[in-house]
């Protein structure tokens, strides 16, 4: 009788994780897969993620946001897994370099497509490029992104700005350089 009470527990318990975390699998994977740049490490990492969620569902807070709170154990595993591989790099985030990359603010044409605009993103520094895709792809708040990268929120909003500022000046950049948004000296701002 104990045992099926327990085994009872346990099917609602995986019931209940399967019908709310799972379906951010996707999201999940793409988030992986962009950090990592690799297909076969995002599974892995994903895979890892989902573990560490399950044993710590009973956690979880039910009606919040799901997707935030598995995006913050992933962030926790993959910093984890970068720590024991002693792959973590720090980058110095120095107000003279961010001044140097953002002197001038141009607008930047539409007509860019989306694979240049990936492209320029790929060329920002790695803790601006989690902030905007955290903020714009992925639509998380700056709280939920502050929750999941363990960072203030007065951080995730400066790099978001510099970030997205960052991006318009790689995208007018080659926007400029194909000769793109120049009909007439006007251009539309992103």
């Amino acid at each position: 009788m104990f045992r099926s009470n327990r085994e009872d527990t346990r099917q609602a318990e995986w019931a209940s994780f399967e019908g709310e975390a799972l379906p951010y699998q996707t999201d999940l994977y793409r988030m992986a897969k962009w950090l990592l740049r690799d297909g076969d490490e995002a599974e892995d990492l994903v895979q890892e993620t989902f573990v560490q969620a399950l044993k710590s569902f009973h956690r979880y807070e039910k009606g919040t946001n799901c997707r935030a709170w598995l995006i913050k154990i992933m962030y926790h595993v993959l910093g984890k897994r970068r720590r024991s591989e002693s792959r973590l790099h720090l980058v110095i985030d120095t107000e003279e370099q961010i001044a140097e990359t953002t002197a001038f603010v141009a607008s930047t044409p539409q007509n860019i497509t989306e694979q240049e605009v990936l492209d320029a993103l790929k060329r920002l520094p790695i803790q601006f490029q989690e902030i905007v895709i955290l903020s714009d792809v992925e639509d998380m708040t700056y709280k939920e992104i502050a929750e999941a990268l363990a960072i203030p929120t007065g951080t995730v909003m400066s790099r978001l700005h510099r970030g997205r500022r960052l991006l318009r000046a790689e995208l007018s950049t080659y926007a400029n350089a194909q000769g793109i948004g120049q009909e007439g000296g006007q251009s539309n701002a992103v």
